[in-house]
């Protein structure tokens, strides 16, 4: 059994369409909301959560939605065909909005038509791919999303210079594109014949995975939170603790992040190719383990220490600090390629897109506490940004002890039956 690596990169055009979108909406609306509106930091962090304020609310809802969804295009193309250029049409419309409660407007309509079509997009990969070979689609699958990420930082650099407006302009023509090829040339499996139960609230499927007998979905889910709070304190504070941990620019610090982002990218196929080998459960622990290793090295090494030169690369220096952080991503795609694949393995097969929903939604509530409790702590310990090292790798731990108690979600021994039509692909 082989994966067809076209079709899945078929598919992953929508993942690279979101990434880019999402890298550049964070790069440059904190800008746009300080400079040109005059808001405070403050403001400007609380109005920089609304994107994971509504996935958290409306991801799941439209994932168990979508499972129940008939039509002549399937399941989940109506709400990505839906979705993605109203996303769009919002989205190239930001740079453009001359007063505030406009650029409000704009950006709550696109972040809601994102969020409507983010979980449909994603549950395609489980709908026509075979269970064994789910780890190594959503590596794909994370590498052409990471390649949108990339792009955006690079080329929409470049892009901002010309006109800010223009990078603006230029993603959402490539995610209505991406949209287009997804939607051209993949075919979705047909649906189940009985729907699943029409209980499609957050709070009602958290009932009932809690109320299941085997604890998987339930102790996956709390893993996923808990590692996920340990990667947004770093994230989020990374370049703070860069600048008044270690005294670097904050360019500095951000591009020393950025070591982390291109080891993932680089590992994404890999890591699911040694979970494929030894099993996702094991990989995730282990990857976990490494993260948790590496960022406490990071607390008890010396700030002089981190920042010292450790080998040069075409007169390039890389720091201790920078070589620790492409282990941590090489670690973090071990963890993070194969989690979705366990997630919606442990799923019943006609509740793919609900339990897809529940990863994000895990993921989500994670993005919107980790960043708090990373602040609170910060400033409970006088402004001590190295209080992150402490925190983060207490996540790590607490994910593997959720781990330990995952007994399903490995990669089943037979073709799940959307993964035998040939007729996934368009000719």
């Amino acid at each position: 059994m082989k994966l067809d690596y076209g079709k899945t990169a078929l598919l992953g055009f929508g993942f690279f369409g979101v990434s880019l979108i999402w890298s550049l909406y964070n790069s440059y609306v904190p800008v746009f909301l300080e400079r040109d509106f005059l808001l405070s930091a403050t403001i400007v962090g609380f109005v920089m959560t609304f994107d994971n304020i509504a996935a958290l609310f409306i991801q799941p809802w439209i994932g168990a939605l979508s499972d129940r969804t008939h039509s002549r295009w399937g399941r989940r193309m109506p709400y990505i065909m839906l979705g993605a250029p109203i996303g769009a049409l919002a989205f190239m419309a930001i740079p453009f909005a001359g007063s505030l409660p406009v650029f409000m407007a704009v950006i709550i309509v696109m972040l809601l038509a994102m969020s409507a079509f983010r979980t449909p997009v994603i549950a395609l990969m489980p709908d026509i791919t075979p269970s064994p070979l789910r780890s190594k689609a959503n590596g794909v699958i994370n590498l052409m999303g990471g390649i949108g990420a990339i792009l955006a930082f690079f080329v929409g650099a470049r892009l901002y210079d010309i006109g800010r407006a223009v990078p603006f302009i230029a993603a959402a023509v490539v995610l209505v594109l991406a949209v287009l090829i997804v939607f051209w040339r993949i075919r979705e499996p047909t649906a189940p014949a009985e729907p699943p139960p029409a209980e499609a609230g957050v709070l009602a499927n958290v009932r009932l995975i809690a109320r299941d007998r085997d604890k998987s979905a339930l102790y996956i889910l709390l893993a996923i939170f808990a590692w996920f709070v340990g990667f947004n304190i770093i994230e989020t504070f990374f370049t703070l603790y860069g600048v008044n941990a270690l005294g670097i620019r904050e360019s500095t610090a951000s591009l020393t992040l950025g070591f982390l982002a291109v080891m993932f990218v680089l590992f994404s196929l890999p890591s699911a190719f040694i979970a494929t080998k030894f099993g996702r459960k094991p990989t995730i622990i282990a990857g976990l383990a490494l993260m948790l290793l590496l960022l406490a090295v990071v607390r008890v090494l010396p700030a002089a220490t981190q920042i010292a030169a450790l080998v040069s690369i075409a007169g390039f220096q890389i720091t201790v600090l920078q070589v620790l952080l492409m282990a941590a991503g090489l670690a973090w795609a071990m963890v993070n390629i194969n989690s979705l694949p366990m997630v919606v393995d442990i799923a019943p097969q006609d509740r793919i897109g609900t339990y897809t929903g529940l990863y994000y939604f895990a993921s989500t509530l994670a993005a919107i506490g980790g960043p708090w409790l990373g602040g609170i702590l910060i400033d409970a310990t006088g402004r001590d940004y190295t209080v992150i090292f402490t925190v983060a790798p207490f996540a790590m731990l607490l994910a593997i002890g959720f781990m330990l108690g995952v007994r399903r979600g490995e990669r089943a021994e037979e073709l799940h039956p959307s993964g035998q039509a040939t007729e996934t692909v368009r000719a």
